[in-house]
């Protein structure tokens, strides 16, 4: 009799495991769907009401209503992403088509090379359509709110393109990691040493790889724009012979700026659509904050960081990897530390640790925000636009100005909006004061 999936793939114990987790997963969306709508009202406290931090104050009510509405559904997308994440991985666990593929695979007596690339493809293939219904949400809340200006075949090809990257990068990763585990000994020591180089090779390509998969980078379409940006720079001490602008137009009406990449392939980048909705000197002070993270090493800092995290997450991660396969990787399938089978696993233990980690990075990276808005007012030497800036961000997106607790902790690696308003109110009353005392006073 030949052997199907489902003989025996789902034993009584597993489904009642699944079933807690379905359980467990359902009770969390609703607790988070309750926190997320009772959290929505974009307000400041009473203290900040009527100033120029309070959004009634610069969204019109239809903005402040959508602003409302659209908090409580993105956050309940967050929330929701990484616990849906990890289902799809228990799911393919617990439900057997991990072992299923690796067994049918090996029956083909196709040679390792080409067995492993095509169980990666399928583990990054179910991943990512199952994925999928929440992507779409998300990308049709945007567009119902005007924030998205993309259309569908072109948010279809950047998923594609996410895929493409993703099962590129899984593939070499997983495949260097299975066979350093199989190695055996300090395995994750290893790891965490290949990791180094591997980081560093990301930052640098992702500027001039990765990013022109998604857009067109061209040269600053204002000479006279970039032309005051460069000598902004050289201010600052900064070596750039151009600034870059990409045409995000294409796909949303939000805007940004920021400086990427390292060493050689480190790039001053604009949105187009920040050209287009903020003035001048607004601009330069955007441009500002963006070199004050370069002149005080942000990126090079945020490097050591992910080297930091790194060995932090293989050391935990590692521990946490031989002990759940001891526990259950023979009901799983997994059949050593280094079975194909794993991949799942160590996909989910990944997803789970990076998010439980976001409140740590995000409060370093939110000081790191800080400080280079402090650099750019100083640089500046005026706080004037600062303020009609972020009400311009914070509109153009819809933002809540002054998000939740678990907000905060989990998405707020920038400072928020009341937050960046009131310091920029603080530094011009103090700049103002200091203009204001006698020399040498």
């Amino acid at each position: 009799m030949s052997r199907r999936l489902g003989d025996d793939a789902m034993p009584e114990y597993k489904r009642s495991h699944l079933l807690k987790y379905f359980l467990l997963f359902i009770g969390y969306a609703l607790v988070m769907a309750a926190y997320s709508w009772y959290t929505s009202p974009n307000q400041v406290p009473a203290v900040y009401s009527g100033t120029a931090a309070d959004p009634a104050t610069f969204f019109t009510p239809a903005q402040l209503k959508d602003s409302e509405t659209l908090g409580g559904l993105r956050n309940w997308i967050f929330f929701m992403s990484g616990p849906w994440e990890w289902l799809i991985y228990v799911l393919l666990l617990s439900g057997g088509l991990a072992r299923y593929w690796r067994d049918s695979l090996k029956r083909t007596k196709l040679p390792i090379t080409i067995r492993f690339p095509i169980f990666v493809l399928l583990v990054q293939a179910a991943s990512f359509l199952l994925y999928l219904p929440l992507r779409i949400t998300g990308y049709s809340i945007s567009k119902t709110y005007g924030i998205s200006t993309q259309p569908v075949l072109s948010w279809i090809r950047d998923k594609l393109v996410d895929f493409g990257v993703g099962y590129i990068t899984v593939l070499a990763v997983s495949a260097v990691a299975f066979w350093v585990i199989s190695r055996g000994g300090r395995w994750w020591f290893k790891l965490w040493v290949i990791s180094i180089p591997f980081i560093v090779f990301m930052m640098y390509i992702q500027p001039v790889v990765i990013d022109p998969l998604y857009n067109h980078y061209s040269r600053l379409s204002d000479p006279v724009l970039e032309q005051r940006i460069l000598n902004l720079a050289a201010k600052a001490g900064i070596s750039a012979d151009r600034v870059y602008e990409v045409d995000m137009s294409k796909k949303t009406n939000a805007m940004n700026a920021y400086v990427n990449g390292i060493g050689s392939s480190l790039r001053i980048v604009l949105w187009d659509t920040t050209l287009k909705q903020l003035n001048e000197q607004e601009i330069l002070l955007i441009m500002a904050h963006e070199m004050g993270h370069y002149e005080m090493h942000h990126l090079e800092w945020s490097a050591l960081g992910a080297v930091g995290s790194s060995l932090v997450m293989l050391t935990v991660g590692g521990f946490l990897y031989r002990w759940l396969v001891r526990r259950w990787g023979a009901g799983w399938g997994i059949r050593s530390l280094s079975d194909m089978t794993a991949l799942p696993l160590l996909l989910l233990l990944i997803a789970v640790l990076s998010f439980v980690s976001l409140p740590i990075s995000n409060q370093v990276a939110s000081q790191a925000e800080s400080a280079a808005d402090a650099y750019g007012m100083k640089l500046i030497g005026s706080a004037e636009g600062a303020i009609s800036m972020h009400q311009k961000l914070a509109v153009a997106s819809l933002d809540d100005v002054n998000p939740p607790l678990l907000v905060r902790w989990f998405q707020g690696d920038h400072p928020s909006d009341l937050e960046r308003i009131l310091t920029a109110l603080k530094f011009e009353k103090e700049h103002k004061q200091e203009k204001a005392k006698p020399d040498g006073k």
